[in-house]
């Protein structure tokens, strides 16, 4: 029997903010909108998350006014951080610091810079170089040294999220594998015309 999502009976605002963000899978999803994942085929495809879960975080998310779902290119349902889904970013970002501390041994597997100088943004969320605290719109990502490879090589997202980019910076352009090209037919010469119509008088 699954635990229930309620925290019944704590009037404690962390209980009603894990009601929110506490359940499994939920803060990854958010994290990767904060990569810029935005479609569900991606979210799917980088997390490994079961389709149905997926489907109704998301709805959970969207409902909580946290996400909110857009139409993208082709008519695809896009999934973007709303401002509210924007605040949580120092939260996310001090738990990936937190987790890099403890439990990665070879060092951060995520590391972030300012995109106005190329200073080091720690946990604070603090510019090494210029002594600001950085927005999230103008943090660059990267892969940190404690990232290791997946086994079998990475998926579309992965890979895409191996280059260094600006948080909330959409990768679906990269994800999408590229279109096979349809060859044009070649234009008939004047021996081809004739071959053409005498196969259209048979």
């Amino acid at each position: 029997m699954p635990l229930p999502k309620e925290y019944s009976g704590q009037q404690c605002s962390l209980a009603r903010a894990l009601e929110i963000v506490g359940e499994r899978w939920t803060l990854l999803i958010v994290r990767d909108a904060f990569f810029g994942v935005r479609r569900f085929g991606n979210f799917v495809t980088h997390l490994g998350i079961p389709r149905a879960v997926l489907a109704e975080r998301l709805s959970s998310l969207t409902s909580e006014g946290v996400l909110s779902g857009t139409e993208g290119d082709h008519g695809h349902t896009e999934y973007v951080l709303t401002a509210k889904g924007l605040s949580l970013w120092p939260v996310v970002r001090s738990l990936l610091a937190w987790g890099d501390e403890h439990y990665s041994e070879g060092g951060p597997r995520r590391v972030f810079q300012h995109a106005a100088d190329g200073g080091a943004v720690g946990g604070d969320g603090t510019c090494a170089t210029c002594g600001q605290e950085v927005p999230v719109q103008d943090l660059l990502v990267a892969p940190g040294p404690g990232l290791a490879s997946r086994p079998g090589g990475p998926d579309p997202v992965s890979a895409a999220l191996a280059a260094p980019h600006r948080l909330l910076e959409p990768v679906r352009a990269w994800a999408q594998p590229a279109r096979p090209l349809t060859p044009r037919p070649r234009p008939l010469g004047p021996d081809r015309y004739a071959q053409a119509a005498r196969g259209l008088g048979r």
